[in-house]
């Protein structure tokens, strides 16, 4: 050990092991080393004895002076390790950790014994932290309560502990395993400074305040909390509110009146905040265009929140379009619209292309009783027991078998599921929302001919962005489709809203490459102190590369193609460095306006053909004081498979 101490370069961090250890047998024995290697004899001691009997047979292998030199070097060792030994202890004992420590385990001692000047005191101090946390989760405040100490809990309040924080403490093995601790030093940390009167198996992670005073059936507790701003609501790590751990009938009067309050206000603040900040609003911040497709959902999705809908049917929706158009992302946002700091758990998503043979029906619900896999039941079955009101993707619902689809039928039919145990859950409250590529081709084809058509009788591009699919072409084309697919109208009228994606319009287009572009521009800045910017020959040529098909990915692919992968072409050769500026620009053909042309052709196969000649040229930018910046040309050509080289 005395060793490992003259050979670290890291002091604090070993004497902070030490006084850690400082009870310990190991402490003890360092402390007692000076006497194992001192050059006097302890007859006391056996180590100490056979020490002395290896160095006296060493000193008979030697010369007298040898012997006496060895003896002293020893001696001298053992002062200089316990100098250095004292000199770090007082100076880790001086240092401004030493003191926080010091104030932290004051605080949390004073919440245990009820010390409310100490508590005063404390928090009157410098940079000093009321809601700090115990290494092993909890804080004063917690520790305050489960101890029924009124008086540091009022002076813990006032001087700004919050009330909602939730303890991270798990159970004695959890932290043991978590912490790497002995799980009986565990325990005893957390009998000895929290309580003892807690279960030690049992999972305390969430509980607030609120929670350990439910559970000490302190009614005047209780009240301070809750006049204190302790929130009824906040629910712990296993769902449960403070409500659901009462056992006094007076408490539970008391968290009723308070939970009923609690949620009028966050319903208010909630309608206040979607006054301001609308849906509409919201999702347009993350996917451009499809206009119709969002009035669409989000009417429906109003309707819902103002109680104008029929609670007896889940909401159903059906997207249908091309790939790559933001059907997924709506989802996704309406998901985070309604569940906010849920929407991770309250969004769930099923790829039906894994449920395309019968047997899968078991992993969607659960196999029955018998059966391999009984016990860990179904996959849309397990998420909705535990999110009833969630927001539910089946992704290319046409790829899965009809079997799937029949049990999809009850969901929307009855708002409920019966797993392969027997149980049924009630999912009433939860938005299905299936996506299908089917008929994609038939709209976009008509999407771009009405686009066509409005180009034609006004040049604005806000009339071909506002096109509406007509009800004779959903009723004449769309819907047959449908019907020949899934061979039941049953299904079909299960659904309460088809909601169409179209292609994107020029204007549309122009906005997804400059988002791209901004996206690699924030890139490069943060990784390589580069500027890059762009003209409108660059997003007119960028947008070139759309594809019918594929829809943003396409705009994504071309960028990270022609922009991306010439930046780091010249960038591996030297021809630009880190901190430079760059700006995009492109050779264009003449008859630009032809190019852009986005109508599906049979012949180019629904790409636009493009001539190698014209291209994305990169252009260094050298800007001097008090001049116009001067454009250096990277020189860069493309191949025939599509590699970008360097050129003189």
């Amino acid at each position: 050990m005395l060793l490992k101490i003259l050979n670290s370069n890291n002091k604090n961090t070993i004497l902070r092991i030490l006084l850690y250890r400082r009870n310990s047998t190991s402490f003890t024995s360092i402390s007692n080393f000076k006497w194992n290697l001192s050059p006097e004899k302890s007859h006391g001691n056996k180590n100490t004895e056979s020490g002395e009997g290896l160095i006296n047979q060493s000193v008979k292998k030697s010369n007298k002076n040898n012997s006496e030199f060895l003896k002293k070097s020893l001696a001298f060792a053992s002062m200089f390790a316990l100098a250095l030994f004292s000199t770090t202890v007082q100076a880790y004992c001086e240092s401004d950790l030493y003191e926080a420590e010091k104030k932290q385990r004051r605080l949390f001692l004073a919440a245990k014994k009820n010390f409310q000047e100490e508590i005063k005191r404390l928090s009157k101090s410098k940079n000093f932290d009321i809601n700090q946390r115990h290494s092993l989760g909890w804080t004063a405040l917690h520790v305050a309560v489960i101890n029924k100490n009124l008086d540091a809990v009022k002076a813990l309040l006032e001087n700004g502990a919050n009330p909602n924080l939730g303890d991270e403490f798990i159970n004695v093995n959890a932290m043991s395993k978590k912490l790497s601790m002995n799980p009986l030093q565990v325990l005893y940390e957390r009998e000895d400074e929290f309580s003892d009167r807690l279960n030690t198996r049992a999972t305390f992670k969430g509980f607030t305040a609120l929670h350990y005073a439910v559970l000490t059936d302190n009614i005047e507790l209780i009240k301070i909390l809750l006049d204190a701003g302790a929130d009824p609501l906040i629910e712990n790590e296993l769902g449960h509110r403070p409500y659901e751990y009462c056992a006094d009938d007076n408490v539970k009067k008391l968290l009723e009146g308070y939970e009923k309050i609690a949620k009028e206000k966050k319903e208010e603040k909630l309608r206040e905040e979607r006054r301001k900040f609308p849906l509409e609003e919201r999702i347009r911040q993350s996917i451009i265009g499809q206009e119709g497709a969002i009035q669409t959902v989000c009417s429906v999705i109003r309707r819902k929140e103002n109680g104008w809908i029929d609670e007896e049917h889940p909401l159903v929706f059906l997207f249908l379009g091309s790939s790559g158009i933001g059907k997924t992302e709506l989802a996704k946002q309406i998901a985070k619209y309604l569940h906010s700091d849920k929407s991770k758990t309250h969004f769930i998503r099923i790829d039906m292309s894994e449920y395309q043979e019968k047997h899968e029906v078991a992993k969607f619900i659960g196999a029955p009783p018998g059966y391999v896999g009984h016990q860990e039941g179904g996959i849309l079955t397990e998420a909705l027991s535990k999110a009833p009101n969630a927001v539910v993707l089946f992704d290319e619902v046409d790829k899965a078998h009809t079997d799937v689809l029949t049990i999809m039928l009850q969901l929307f039919d009855e708002g409920r599921l019966t797993d392969g145990k027997g149980k049924t859950i009630d999912c009433k409250d939860a938005i299905f929302i299936m996506t299908s590529n089917l008929a994609s081709d038939e709209i976009a084809d008509h999407a771009v001919m009405l686009r066509e058509e409005a180009a034609k009788q006004s040049h604005e591009d806000e009339k071909e962005d506002n096109i509406v699919i007509s009800k004779q072409f959903k009723n004449n084309v769309v819907k047959p489709i449908l019907k020949r697919h899934f061979k039941r109208d049953e299904f079909l009228g299960r659904i309460n809203e088809f909601v169409y994606f179209l292609p994107f319009s020029k204007s549309e287009l122009i906005q997804l490459v400059k988002r791209e572009l901004e996206f690699w521009a924030k890139r490069a800045k943060d990784k390589h102190g580069m500027t890059i910017e762009w003209d409108r020959k660059a997003l007119d040529f960028l947008v070139n590369g759309y594809d019918i098909n594929y829809g943003a990915r396409s705009i994504k692919y071309e960028v990270e193609r022609r922009v991306v992968n010439q930046i780091a072409v010249a960038h591996e050769y030297g021809l630009i460095e880190n901190g430079s500026h760059l700006l995009v620009t492109a050779d264009l053909p003449p008859n630009q306006e032809e190019e852009l042309n986005l109508v599906k052709s049979e012949s180019n196969n629904n790409q636009l053909k493009r001539s190698n000649n014209y291209d994305i040229r990169l252009k260094k930018v050298i800007k001097k004081n008090n001049h116009e910046p001067i454009y250096e040309d990277i020189n860069l050509r493309i191949n025939s498979f599509g590699k970008y080289f360097v050129t003189k």
